[in-house]
């Protein structure tokens, strides 16, 4: 339960409640960045509304302390070539550090019951996931291409594609914990048969490979999102 909840701190606080226009600042100005410490206060806010015990005091300050020193040092450390590693560095530290708080309270102390259940948080958990912090993600993988490029004379509606991702990989996640994975087989061809006009109008590989790593990226990380539901739960 603990380690949900601190997962889901880190998601909301990481994704949910960090503008863009907050990360670009942070970029520019650093450490003189206010974002940055807003953001570290809005991480510890969240942690201690989940957690709601404040005999997890030690826990609290140790996300906090740590999700300044991680993020502090990424933004020192970024350049345009290196932003794309540091980004999964980045979370990769902070998910360490969760679970070492997670382990330290299994050893120390017991946390009060919440009235959610430990399913109903994973679920909310995962389904968080799969939205803005998938997306974020996607974006971070492809900045490696300029796609921008190969998408300039789209007239796609704005976002359109960011929301539909975060719809399809919701509808997989939630045909995968019922079971019913012929579901998942069905909304993939479906969307190849969408896709199937624009590809031949096109004509170009760049474009098609582009959105057939997108498509598997995006499915995939659905997949395994609703895989590991199903085990934990």
């Amino acid at each position: 339960m603990i380690l949900v909840k601190l997962l889901l701190a880190h998601l909301i606080g990481d994704f949910f409640l960090q503008p863009q226009k907050w990360v670009k600042e942070k970029e520019k100005k650093k450490l003189k960045s206010p974002k940055l410490y807003f953001h570290v206060l809005i991480h510890i806010a969240i942690t201690t509304l989940l957690l709601w015990d404040l005999s997890l005091w030690p826990i609290i300050l140790i996300i906090g302390f740590s999700h300044f020193i991680i993020d502090g040092a990424k933004l020192l450390l970024q350049k345009k070539k290196t932003k794309r590693r540091l980004f999964f560095v980045d979370q990769l530290l902070h998910i360490l550090v969760i679970f070492g708080c997670y382990f330290f309270v299994l050893n120390t102390v017991n946390a009060i019951n919440f009235k959610v259940t430990e399913n109903q948080l994973v679920l909310i958990t995962c389904l968080l996931f799969l939205t803005i912090p998938v997306s974020i993600i996607m974006k971070t993988i492809f900045l490696k291409w300029n796609i921008s490029e190969l998408t300039k004379n789209s007239q796609s509606l704005k976002d359109a594609g960011k929301y539909i991702g975060i719809l399809e990989r919701i509808l997989v996640f939630i045909f995968i914990i019922v079971d019913h994975w012929e579901a998942v087989g069905f909304l993939i061809t479906a969307k190849s048969v969408f896709r199937f006009g624009d590809l031949k109008e096109s004509k170009s590989r760049q474009l098609t490979e582009y959105i057939l790593i997108g498509t598997l990226i995006s499915f995939g990380i659905a997949i395994l999102t609703g895989i590991t539901y199903t085990l934990l739960t």
